[in-house]
């Protein structure tokens, strides 16, 4: 089933304010939210739904990649890794929208999932250098990333077989403290992250032997990414969950693909067109010829016709590059460049000598004859 808008998703337009776009949000996830809809797989979805479009429309740079190249431009489906979503995650990161307390305390619960703030690891970044063939049709790579994983001794909470745990005593396992004050309007209640778990709710009372209690090791892992037709040079991708898991337990960051795309031996890419520079041969040019040009996909053959003019564009459908949005291909612009000889025998010249008066060889323009830019200007509208 294909993705809908984010700005459908949420109900905005795409002019829509940071505000008018959380707004938007939090009245769908206020609609939709699990604790109101229990073992309601459709409200669910929906919910989902939203914390994905909200997700990419709320943050300036995803936004910006979304609105230029949609769907497409974000990597592996976008938010949350093409739409395997984990509700953890979205409470861990929007819970506070409504205004730090969580969603669990705005429905009346009192109670945040999970008992604390579930946190996020950091985004690792690379580089990923495409060629012109994998940049048109689309690639899948293979790239090894050193990253941080869970423990394996542990399973990532950084005690002793994974065992040696204990609830924090002064916040019996929440990971915040409650700070009560009395003021002349009354009494008023402040929450913060504990100061002896650091908002984790346990204690270690024996560090695990391989992670040292960091609940987390690095490892060398083999990562396929997916990179969709039509990508540009410095174009960043994305995926969901590949970057590193933070200290003894958390959602691991992301992994951002930045695209460079490497230049070609022959070919220059401008948008989805591919432009060729055909260098011919006077004889070719005033006779016609048959010739072969490099294209993407290999050898393609054109033919010249008699008295073919240096500047001349010559079009191949469908030889560019796939449209990212999926809006079919580009084409094969193919310049066409008279060369003039410059070393020429005596013989040579004496033979040009005999037709430099001669009427075929005297520029003689007719006035449905289109300059350079002329010709340029009418391929590219």
């Amino acid at each position: 089933m294909a993705k809908r808008d984010y700005y459908d998703v949420l109900g905005v337009t795409r002019e829509a304010s940071a505000e008018e776009i959380k707004k938007a949000y939090r009245k769908i996830a206020i609609k939709y939210h699990p604790d109101k809809n229990p073992d309601d797989h459709t409200a669910e979805d929906k919910f989902k739904e939203a914390a994905e479009a909200y997700e990419v429309l709320s943050n300036q740079e995803k936004k910006a990649r979304y609105d230029r190249f949609g769907h497409q431009g974000m990597g592996n489906g976008g938010g949350y890794g093409g739409g395997h979503m984990n509700m953890e995650d979205i409470f861990s990161q929007f819970g506070d929208i409504f205004g730090g307390g969580g969603f669990g305390d705005f429905f009346g619960g009192g109670q945040q999932r999970g008992g604390r703030r579930v946190r996020k690891g950091s985004n690792l970044r690379i580089k990923l250098k495409l060629n012109l063939e994998e940049v048109a049709n689309g690639v899948e790579k293979k790239i090894k990333v050193k990253r941080y994983v869970a423990c394996h001794a542990c399973d990532g909470n950084g005690s002793k077989n994974g065992a040696s745990l204990q609830n924090c005593t002064s916040c019996q396992g929440s990971g915040q403290v409650r700070k009560v004050v009395n003021t002349m309007l009354g009494q008023m209640v402040s929450t913060a992250t504990c100061p002896t778990c650091h908002g984790e709710g346990k204690i270690v009372t024996q560090k695990c032997d391989v992670c040292h209690g960091e609940g987390r090791e690095l490892k060398e892992e083999v990562i396929p990414i997916n990179i969709p037709a039509g990508v540009a040079d410095g174009m960043q991708l994305s995926m969901s969950g590949k970057g590193n898991v933070p200290e003894r337990g958390g959602i691991p960051g992301d992994l951002l693909i930045q695209v460079e795309e490497e230049p070609h031996q022959f070919l220059k890419r401008d948008g989805n067109n591919v432009v060729y520079d055909q260098y011919i041969s006077f004889v070719d040019a005033a006779l016609g010829a048959n010739i072969e040009v490099p294209t993407i996909e290999g050898k393609a053959k054109i033919s010249l016709k008699a008295g073919t003019q240096s500047g001349e564009i010559l079009r191949l459908r469908g030889k560019g590059i796939k449209d990212l949005n999926g809006y079919g291909k580009g084409d094969q612009l193919v310049y066409i460049n008279v060369w003039t000889p410059k070393n020429l025998s005596n013989s040579e010249k004496e033979t040009l000598e005999k037709l430099r008066n001669s009427d075929n060889f005297t520029p003689n323009p007719g006035k449905n004859e289109k300059g350079f830019f002329e010709k340029v200007k009418e391929y590219f509208q």
